[in-house]
């Protein structure tokens, strides 16, 4: 599919269904939202236009970094390698304990796009990958938000990664669709997905349909399409430490992903609804790791003073890129004939400018 990618505009959403009662299915992750024209999907980032969706995001940076590929994590896949991680706006989760909210969940970001008055960043496939060129990594990194929710712009970017001999990774809490994985497992290389639990009740809080059972499929699916997993747990305190949760965890990576397959325990620092639960005691961290190793994992990984990806102290997108500051945050207006000329994309902004 050719897509216009020099100047910014909505992107048709890869996966979509048209229903016969006028909605349209986001087939992108498991929610699987049915929009209204003029609605958006849980993530914000998919809207529905005259029965099409168009993800809003597309191409859309909010925070770029290079480290290690350790820093992931991911231990077992081009070791000593650097990497460009990169990030959009919007989530399919609500973590309570979320700490990149601005760019995760993103909601401002997302509106001011769908009202034509964002100045956020927008860098085409071709540009970032000239970029990582450029800063001389190996690997390009979507992450920071969750990956599903820009996938148009995944795909196209890690396509043209491959062919400049870049490597890909994916980092994922993997509540997706069969269908998105099928579409990125050809440009894809690495998976490095949250199991957050193995509780039912602690992944409907952060996301109402959420079940542990489809995220540990797409996590096996991922690795039956030949993608290199590694997978991660943030311990919280009172929620996901007790010993069961951890031995239930490492079962069934030994069991599905093999005993070589590394296991990344991170340690969780308080933040936003969940400020008020302590930061992870390096007993808890190491009792994991126990559980862990007695359970026939091979490549247990502690990270004391590591909890998630965040991109709080990243350099400004700008540093990265080549040319003018001012025209990478000028105004981003959609220039879509179905956008209409303010560039503006959800239906109660345009009841706003017919009112003006």
């Amino acid at each position: 599919m050719q897509r216009e990618t020099a100047t910014y505009r909505l992107q048709a959403t890869r996966l979509q269904e048209q229903l016969p009662d006028g909605t349209t299915r986001c087939n992108l992750c498991l929610w699987r939202c049915r929009i209204k024209h003029g609605q958006r999907g849980f993530c914000q980032a998919h809207v529905n236009r005259d029965g099409t969706l168009f993800n809003l995001s597309y191409g859309i940076i909010s925070a770029i970094d290079i480290g290690a590929i350790e820093d992931k994590p991911v231990k077992h896949f081009r070791p000593g390698t650097k990497v460009m991680s990169v990030g959009s706006y919007g989530c399919n989760f609500r973590c309570g304990g979320c700490h990149n909210l601005d760019i995760s969940w993103g909601e401002s970001a997302l509106d001011e796009l769908a009202r034509g008055t964002s100045t956020a960043a927008y860098v085409p496939p071709e540009k970032l990958v000239e970029a990582a060129l450029r800063q001389r990594v190996q690997g390009i990194a979507f992450t920071y938000s969750e990956p599903a929710v820009w996938l148009e712009y995944v795909l196209d970017v890690a396509a043209l990664a491959k062919q400049a001999g870049l490597y890909t990774v994916y980092v994922s809490n993997s509540f997706v669709t069969d269908e998105a994985l099928e579409l990125l497992a050809p440009v894809l290389d690495v998976l490095c997905s949250d199991i957050k639990s193995t509780s039912d009740t602690f992944y409907q809080e952060i996301c109402r349909p959420a079940k542990v059972s489809q995220v540990l499929q797409s996590i096996a699916k991922a690795k039956q399409l030949g993608m290199h997993v590694e997978t991660r747990t943030n311990i919280i305190p009172g929620r996901n430490d007790d010993p069961a949760v951890m031995h239930g965890i490492a079962e069934w990576i030994r069991t599905h992903l093999g005993a070589e397959s590394p296991w990344h325990i991170t340690r969780f620092f308080p933040a936003f609804k969940l400020s008020d639960v302590p930061m992870t005691p390096t007993v808890s961290l190491w009792r994991a790791h126990d559980i862990a190793r007695e359970s026939g994992l091979n490549n247990v990984y502690v990270y004391d003073d590591k909890g998630c990806d965040c991109a709080g102290d990243n350099l400004p997108v700008a540093a990265y890129l080549e040319g003018n500051p001012e025209e990478l945050h000028k105004v981003k207006k959609c220039s879509a004939a179905c956008c209409g000329s303010e560039g503006v994309v959800l239906k109660k902004y345009e009841a706003q400018l017919r009112v003006k």
